[in-house]
């Protein structure tokens, strides 16, 4: 049976955003966080206190290593870069 409600629910659903139907989790949206803070250059000590975590290791579950960032960061400071 089709409800007034289930009706309103599928018009309001269908006008949605596609990025906001993909139900996104609140975990997703702190690995995502993380990353981007982590690839644009913040220090992981800093991501640390912004996500709250106790422990810097919990904190490394976040990072990825960009190879591209890993390379320019090895250039510019190693004295063989």
């Amino acid at each position: 049976m089709l409800t007034r409600q289930a009706s309103m629910e599928d018009q309001f659903e269908s006008t949605r955003p596609s990025w906001r139907r993909s139900h996104v989790s609140p975990h997703t949206l702190r690995h995502t966080f993380a990353t981007h803070l982590l690839a644009g250059g913040a220090d992981l000590r800093a991501v640390q206190i912004l996500l709250g975590h106790e422990d810097i290791s919990t904190t490394q579950i976040y990072t990825h290593v960009d190879s591209k960032r890993l390379k320019e960061v090895h250039s510019k400071h190693h004295p063989r870069g």
